[in-house]
């Protein structure tokens, strides 16, 4: 990997919570899954056209736009992430996709090399946002477009919300691989970043879409029990209390149980932009 701005993600995505999220890649696609039609779309991807994806995760994006585009590179800060990414890519015979392990904000892409960038939530963790998506526009050709999902703020009646209220009290702090998180769920803000990074036409829009928790309750309870940010604010907790959090959670999940599993509407930000010139 070459320069590292983003160090302390760097290190999270390469310790416990990015192998976690490889072990578990099949489940937080199936969580994300709803989004990526959306997302394709917006990016309007051709059969000739180069595709960047930033924050490539495990690679189920970067997979889908390999059946429509000429080749993707996918880019990650995150080892096991991507180990689980290329293998998939291997095991299902997709062509014209590759991954490189890179931190976006400051990898030397080639200058004009992609048509289109496009991201699934992977470009909220940035030190310097700024210089990132200027970073990423920089890789577009004049006219390249930029397409990219971003979390919306969970109000207090959200459905997600409702749902794990019973985790609320001991939600404290951040873990590590999910600071930052918040950094561009205010619209204005979008705007304000891609703006001063250099692109034009930038347009943010709300998407909803039902995610996939799990089978039942209890299997969806224990899903989100495993998730980064909750394993590390639940770690000193002790075992009768974590057996109550546990029941206490399966009791909220309940109500959204149906025929197909667990469903929760959730909500993100659907942006596009575009690099000057063309």
């Amino acid at each position: 990997m070459h320069t590292i701005a983003n160090t302390q993600q760097a290190e999270a995505w390469n310790g416990w919570e990015g192998a976690a999220w490889a072990d578990g890649a099949a489940r937080y696609d199936a969580m994300m899954g709803g989004f990526n039609e959306p997302l394709l779309a917006a990016a309007a991807i051709g059969a000739d056209d180069r595709v960047l994806d930033v924050g490539c995760g495990t690679g189920q994006t970067a997979l889908l736009a390999a059946r429509r585009a000429a080749r993707v590179l996918g880019a990650d800060i995150s080892a096991p992430m991507l180990a689980r990414a290329r293998a998939d890519a291997s095991a299902r015979g997709v062509a014209g996709v590759r991954f490189v392990q890179a931190d976006a904000e400051v990898h030397p892409f080639e200058e004009h090399a992609f048509d289109v960038a496009i991201s699934r939530g992977g470009v909220m963790f940035f030190a310097d946002p700024v210089a990132a998506f200027a970073n990423i526009a920089r890789a577009l050709r004049p006219g390249g477009r930029l397409a990219f999902v971003a979390p919306r703020a969970g109000g207090p009646d959200s459905p997600y919300t409702r749902a794990t209220a019973a985790l609320a009290p001991l939600m404290r702090a951040p873990s590590p691989a999910s600071r930052g998180m918040g950094s561009l769920v205010d619209p204005d803000r979008i705007r304000g970043v891609l703006g001063e990074a250099g692109l034009l036409e930038v347009r943010v829009r709300p998407v909803e879409a039902m995610m996939d928790y799990g089978r039942d309750a209890a299997d969806a309870a224990d899903f989100i029990l495993g998730q980064g940010p909750v394993r590390f604010n639940l770690k000193d907790i002790d075992r009768d209390a974590a057996a109550r959090v546990r029941e206490d959670l399966r009791a909220g999940l309940r109500a959204y149980e149906t025929p197909d599993g667990v469903r929760i509407r959730g909500s993100v930000w659907l942006v596009t932009a575009v690099r000057p010139g063309g």
